[in-house]
């Protein structure tokens, strides 16, 4: 199984196949409009416009499995992003990260993320996975992890 047998669902309800990022370094990320972390939208969408040219996609996965910080339908959340964040990158309908109904993204980048950058878990909002252009699992960065941080081990895979 590769990540690029996986299909997700669209914010507006489209079944979208990984297989459609071949060739592009994705970083994917559980994201949530109510938690002391959603400024990392920012951070997020500069990656996006900064190397979006050079082969980066950034995928942001709504979750309201942590403290309820994402409450709202797939509509509410686009109109935040798009109205407090100028969001531009992919949005996906609200899933499941952890537990039983994990999304099969999901769980796929927990057990595909090498050492020593696997946790096993994901701890909140905002955990970052890079994943390079052939859908090899590079890293998982932890929720704290500011957007800006990244940047220097994603030019090292566009290169």
């Amino acid at each position: 199984m590769s990540i690029y047998n996986i299909d997700v669902q669209t914010i507006s309800g489209e079944t979208k196949s990984l297989s459609d990022y071949k060739g592009k370094v994705l970083l994917i990320v559980n994201t949530a409009s109510a938690c002391g972390l959603t400024p990392h939208y920012k951070g997020l969408q500069s990656l996006y416009e900064q190397y979006q040219d050079k082969g980066l996609v950034v995928l942001g996965f709504p979750c309201n499995q942590f403290g309820g910080q994402e409450p709202g339908t797939n509509e509410e959340i686009q109109s935040f992003c798009d109205l407090n964040y100028n969001v531009t990158f992919p949005l996906f309908a609200k899933v499941d990260v952890k537990g039983e109904n994990a999304h099969p993204l999901f769980t796929y980048l927990l057990t595909h993320t090498p050492e020593p950058y696997r946790t096993g878990e994901i701890e909140w909002n905002f955990v970052k996975f890079l994943v390079d252009a052939s859908g090899k699992v590079i890293k998982q960065y932890s929720a704290s992890t500011e957007p800006t941080a990244i940047a220097a081990d994603i030019v090292a895979i566009l290169a």
